[in-house]
């Protein structure tokens, strides 16, 4: 693989992408507007800046016992003041050489895999699908991010199923640097195992599933856990900070539930909360959850990339 196109700019496409580049792969980013595109720009921005910051730190640590994070550094004990150099350089070819298209003919010329990082929205997914299948050529793999809906419900919508399945990645991509491959029942071992190869090859662990499951294997864990601290908000138990206080208190764990949520982005949890039917019904607990997220989202509180959630950030 070398041509890799990323569908959607959002806090994972475009932590994907940028990944993806900085591991010296030839990327375009689709979007749907101009609009998109003004917003992917500083999400960019904010990566090459992390990039930057982490590795030029790393040199001034070299030496020192520390590990540095695996998507960037793969073994922090062999590495050296040349080799964080070239990194730095693949971070400035990076973010200097992905390309941003609304056009979805452009974003598929060449393409040898094309990871769909839309919103969690079915209908939205069926619809991007539908658009991009006569642009595809017969080479091309397509692999889904969705974190909690799976390849088969929308294989149908391509012409080649066998070259469709799915790849899901953590937030923070380049600490967090594991890949969850999925695929259907009629996905070719061809495709799966090139898929698993790309992960490898951008750093990442490829976490290979033996069938389908919504959620994945992190989600299937961590979406229970985040609606619990929803839960607790929205019944009026206590405040985000007071459960985050007690989960990291009681657990060792560096971040509470809506610590999490913030760096996933509240969009996300909102569109995952509105796939429930329950949600419809304000008085439910998942109707109140939506209506706490919809609030935050309205005031432009979508997490960390906006530089404010449930907390602000620098």
């Amino acid at each position: 693989m070398k041509n890799i196109t990323v569908a959607g700019g959002g806090v994972l496409g475009s932590q994907i992408a940028f990944q993806t580049a900085f591991c010296g792969f030839d990327v375009k980013i689709w979007l749907r507007s101009e609009e998109s595109i003004g917003r992917t720009k500083p999400k960019l921005e904010r990566l090459y800046n992390i990039y930057k910051t982490t590795l030029n730190e790393a040199k001034k640590e070299l030496g020192t016992g520390k590990v540095f994070p695996r998507g960037l550094i793969t073994d922090s004990s062999k590495i050296n003041e040349s080799d964080i150099d070239r990194l730095l350089a693949a971070v400035d070819k990076a973010y200097n050489e992905i390309k941003l298209t609304t056009s979805l003919e452009e974003a598929c010329k060449d393409a040898d895999l094309i990871i769909e990082s839309m919103a969690e929205n079915p209908e939205a997914k069926v619809a991007f699908y539908k658009s991009l299948d006569p642009h595809l050529e017969a080479k091309t793999i397509v692999a889904t991010n969705s974190s909690s809906m799976v390849p088969s419900q929308f294989r149908e919508y391509l012409s080649r199923p066998q070259q469709y399945l799915a790849i899901h990645f953590a937030n923070n991509i380049w600490i967090s640097n594991t890949a969850e491959i999925m695929g259907h029942s009629t996905t070719s071992k061809d495709a799966y195992e090139a898929v698993a190869k790309f992960a490898s090859d951008i750093k990442m662990i490829p976490l290979r599933l033996k069938k389908e499951q919504p959620g994945y294997i992190l989600n299937s864990m961590l979406i229970p856990f985040l609606n619990a601290g929803q839960m607790l908000l929205a019944n009026e138990v206590a405040d985000p900070a007071t459960i985050d206080l007690t989960w990291r208190l009681g657990t060792g764990s560096p971040y509470g539930p809506f610590q999490i949520l913030d760096i996933v982005g509240l969009n996300t949890a909102l569109n995952i909360v509105s796939n429930n039917p329950l949600s419809k019904d304000p008085t439910t607990v998942q109707g109140k959850i939506k209506a706490i997220l919809e609030k935050y989202i309205a005031e432009g509180k979508t997490g960390v990339n906006s530089g404010e959630g449930f907390y602000k950030y620098n």
